[in-house]
């Protein structure tokens, strides 16, 4: 489990998270770059941005897994967490089946 191991603070994890969101489409727009840049600290993005892209997607759903748990995220925390992924993937104007598949998927990650 080491290689999964983050030193992320709770907004790195929540600006990883959105990035993965926005992706699942396989296309990150511009809107959505934009939307994540504002709900964070903006140095964060790039860095986070840049150890995303190096990311298989099995790596990221146990980066975003065991940092959750790390962290120790109660039904509260994840359900703002869950407003936020929602809020991006409207974002852009369209919400697509590989969006709702993966916003079924997260479900199953935050516990």
């Amino acid at each position: 489990m080491k290689e999964f191991d983050t030193n992320w603070t709770k907004e790195e994890l929540k600006v990883y998270i959105l990035i993965f969101c926005a992706n699942a489409d396989f296309s990150e727009s511009k809107v959505e770059t934009a939307f994540i840049k504002s709900k964070t600290i903006g140095y964060s993005f790039e860095r986070i941005h840049d150890e995303f892209d190096k990311d298989n997607d099995y790596q990221s759903i146990q980066k975003i897994r065991l940092t959750l748990e790390k962290y120790g995220y109660l039904k509260d925390d994840t359900g703002r967490l869950f407003k936020e992924v929602k809020e991006l993937f409207l974002s852009d104007g369209q919400y697509d089946i590989l969006e709702q598949n993966l916003f079924r998927g997260l479900n199953h990650i935050f516990g």
